[in-house]
């Protein structure tokens, strides 16, 4: 029975490390042993900043929010309990949609909520 070599199998394992590290700099795309410790490094920072990304688009939402806000002479905090008290349901991401491509849709939405407020503290 002859031997049993595994050079195909780890020619391909190499081809793919590689592929995957196309793109780093120096020995990090090219030479075997670098690449695959730099491929798990950039997988493992993937990975982490896929949960980092949702807190960074949140913050990106509250900002555009608090700067439409501010052209309707709100601030962001009274905006969203304004926007709770009257029972409304729309979230951040909308909310800074509107605000960017509806200005004029998000100055009503603002008119239309400190109506039912005022309506509500008049009653």
């Amino acid at each position: 029975m002859p031997r049993a070599r595994s050079g195909k199998v780890t020619h391909q394992r190499h081809k793919k490390v590689l592929q995957l590290t196309k793109g780093h700099k120096l020995g990090r795309h090219a030479l075997y042993r670098q690449a695959h410790e730099s491929m798990l490094h950039a997988l493992d920072y993937a990975y982490c900043h896929r949960r980092e990304c949702k807190g960074d688009f949140r913050r990106l939402w509250i900002m555009r929010i608090n700067a439409a806000a501010r052209l309707n002479g709100f601030s962001y905090s009274q905006l969203m309990s304004a926007l709770r008290k009257s029972g409304t349901e729309i979230n951040r991401k909308m909310l800074a949609e509107m605000a960017v491509k509806d200005a004029d849709g998000f100055s009503r939405l603002v008119a239309a909520i400190t109506q039912e407020d005022t309506g509500k503290i008049t009653d």
